[in-house]
């Protein structure tokens, strides 16, 4: 699925200047959904926690039984030699992924050999400071552990959020919010979330529902470097109504502050903006 141009890809030990085929049809992946990702990024020249995200594709993997084939070390390189084919000043979406192209015995678990690897670019620019989102309740939920792997960045969880998604968009909304098995907010149907309330930063607990990201982290350690107070801890919808503001957290973007919750509207807050100064400080310390 192309949402850019200039796409370059990683296959079978060397890169292409192309988006290519790699998925055959009687590949596991195809048909068992046996498929993991992750999202870094690349812009103004940096390339934050890239590392942190090759390492999840890792652990992605194993989750859904698969062998990793790379180690994190080699997929960072392997990533940044990729990147050496873009223009300068280019800002671009790093997509390494698995996925399984034989079952074992069983057909339906991944086997113990067969796993594949690829890593796709895509030049895609970063969504500008200005943007916005607005939320909406949905009736779909995030699963827990129990009943679908939320520990992996899988594909198979995908479609449950493009459901989310399609709700909002009939209602005239550009995400929701989103609750977990229990009723209590996880995040969104695309990234993590985060409200504000007299000065303090409140998030949901990681309570294995959801994928607390790396972005999210790092958030959450700037902002307390900087002296904000945050808390992670159960909210509902109530709390989010009462919020003075709330922002989005995602390798995507980065940071996109919220205009609306259903009928609630906000202002694009100072700690939103604050949180995007902070990451791009952080991040340009890094060169």
């Amino acid at each position: 699925m192309a949402m850019g141009k200039n796409i370059r890809t990683f296959f079978e030990g060397s890169w292409h200047d192309a988006d290519m085929t790699v998925l055959k049809a009687a590949d596991h992946a195809m048909w068992m959904g046996s498929s993991v990702f992750d999202g870094a990024r690349l812009f103004d020249g940096m390339t934050p926690d890239l590392d942190l995200h090759c390492a999840r594709t890792n652990a992605s993997a194993e989750a859904l039984m698969m062998t990793p084939t790379v180690s994190t070390s080699d997929m960072v390189e392997i990533a940044l030699d990729g990147l050496r084919g873009f223009a300068p000043g280019a800002a671009v979406y790093i997509r390494p992924m698995y996925w399984a192209t034989g079952g074992d015995a069983t057909m339906i678990a991944p086997g113990a050999e067969g796993t594949a690897f690829a890593i796709s670019l895509e030049e895609i620019p970063m969504p500008a400071a200005t943007s916005s989102s607005t939320l909406t309740r949905t009736r779909f939920r995030r699963p827990m552990l129990e009943s679908a792997v939320v520990n992996a960045k899988a594909g198979c969880l995908y479609p449950n959020n493009a459901r989310m998604l399609r709700e909002a968009q009939a209602k005239g909304f550009s995400n929701t919010l989103t609750l977990d098995a229990m009723g209590n907010v996880a995040e969104t149907a695309t990234a993590n979330i985060f409200m504000v309330r007299d000065g303090e930063v409140f998030t949901p607990i990681a309570n294995g529902t959801f994928l607390a990201g790396i972005t999210r982290a790092r958030h959450i350690k700037n902002l307390r470097a900087d002296g904000v107070k945050v808390h992670e801890t159960v909210l509902g919808y109530e709390d989010f109504e009462a919020a003075d503001e709330v922002f989005m957290s995602g390798n995507f973007s980065k940071v996109t502050p919220v205009t609306a919750f259903d009928d609630r509207s906000y202002q694009i807050g100072p700690i939103a903006k604050r949180v995007r100064e902070l990451y791009w400080d952080w991040a340009s310390s890094l060169s």
